[in-house]
């Protein structure tokens, strides 16, 4: 039988094994070892060594019994493929992905199964990349320049270098969509630092990569009112705040605390105290003076729809039924004590806001102000100037 000290340091590949708490006593002949969700099984044998049973390419899932081993297949690429398009037909989603342009394959895929990018790319595990997104409504693309202009300079503030000129981009992407022949959903694209390694420079990087996937969304859509809770969850600084990085963690998490507490989103706060935006879109006011108010953009996002919104809503200061437009700071009291209060991104659109915490929004209903902004911006989407469509050529 194998001694105390013997066992107390086994030699076998790997590092971070740990013994399994269901071993009592060393008297047992069979032993299991756990890394994370992965085994190792150990047989002592009668004599002072331990032999590792071979139990090769095995792992196990949480739900299975301790001392249970299954072997993983060693597959090829083109039964991995198989294995996630299966997976991918496993299950609903409401949306769908019509088409994926990639500078790896440098060109489109129709096939959800090769819509992947390397392990090894710094934007999957250091969070080094930028991305954006544009609507597609009635074959045209809505705001693509507004929103490709943000893309490339989130680019530079993370220091991503272009891998091609922004009319070679912008071409990349209408042709994604036209491949994808959608007429209705949304463009999103991604810069990258690239493959290469898993160091934390980019320095050993091969290159920036540029990603993009056409959606096509079957969710139904709703524009009645909301509730929004404070985020507890603190706000990037305004050096990444401005920035539309893939480091949405925060934003994941502030929207995750939101849906626990009934609500749809929670809203930010700055350093100062002042009201800063959402999860994934900015935030507007009516003060009883009927002053449409959103906060400045110096430490937040400077949305491509709020600033589309703030064009369309001076039609509103024409006809009277707003008395003006300010970008300014606004505390959680006057936010509260608004008669209307909505959010506004490419997500949403406009989204009327009728209780934050447990204050309601003005009479807590949708107000006039939301629903006609949202009117004006689905209709400039239909048929605004070519400054903000560009026609898809199918």
């Amino acid at each position: 039988m194998a001694s105390p000290a013997t066992l107390a340091n086994p030699t076998f590949p790997g590092q971070g094994w740990l013994i399994s708490p269901s071993i009592h006593s060393l008297s047992s002949k069979n032993l299991s070892f756990r890394n994370g969700s992965s085994y190792l099984q150990l047989k002592v044998a009668q004599s002072p060594h331990l032999q590792l049973n071979a139990v090769k390419n095995s792992s196990i899932s949480s739900e299975t019994e301790l001392g249970q081993i299954f072997d993983v297949p060693l597959l090829s690429c083109s039964e991995a493929t198989e294995r996630l398009r299966t997976f991918r037909s496993s299950y609903e989603s409401k949306q769908q992905y019509l088409a994926m342009y990639s500078s790896i394959y440098g060109g489109i895929t129709t096939d959800p199964a090769a819509m992947v990018i390397p392990m090894d790319d710094h934007m999957v595990h250091r969070g080094h990349g930028v991305f954006d997104t544009a609507a597609v409504m009635d074959g045209y693309l809505y705001e693509l320049d507004q929103h490709l202009d943000r893309f490339i300079g989130s680019a530079a503030m993370a220091k991503i270098k272009l891998p091609f000129d922004r009319e070679s981009i912008r071409r990349i992407l209408i042709q994604t969509v036209s491949a994808a022949k959608c007429r209705k959903g949304s463009l999103r694209y991604w810069l990258s630092a690239g493959p290469g390694d898993f160091q934390l420079s980019p320095s050993g990087c091969h290159g920036s990569s540029l990603y993009a996937v056409v959606i096509q969304d079957d969710s139904a859509s709703s524009h009645s009112g909301i509730k929004v809770v404070t985020s507890s969850i603190p706000i990037k600084p305004p050096q990444f705040a401005v920035m539309k990085s893939v480091n949405y963690l925060p934003n994941a998490l502030s929207k995750m605390e939101a849906e626990e507490k009934g609500a749809y989103a929670a809203i930010w706060l700055d350093g100062d105290g002042y009201i800063a935006e959402g999860p994934n879109m900015n935030v507007a006011f009516v003060t009883k003076g009927k002053e449409l108010v959103m906060p400045k953009f110096d430490k937040i996002l400077r949305g491509c729809t709020a600033r589309r919104v703030l064009v369309l809503a001076e039609s509103l200061v024409e006809e009277g039924t707003l008395s003006g437009i300010r970008l300014g700071d606004v505390t959680v009291e006057e936010g509260k004590e608004a008669d209307e209060m909505m959010l506004i991104g490419s997500g949403v659109f406009v989204r009327a806001v009728v209780q934050w915490d447990d204050q309601v929004i003005g009479d807590g209903n949708v107000g006039p102000v939301a629903q006609s902004l949202l009117n004006l911006i689905l209709e400039d989407m239909k048929s605004g100037p070519d400054t903000v469509r560009v026609v898809v050529p199918y």
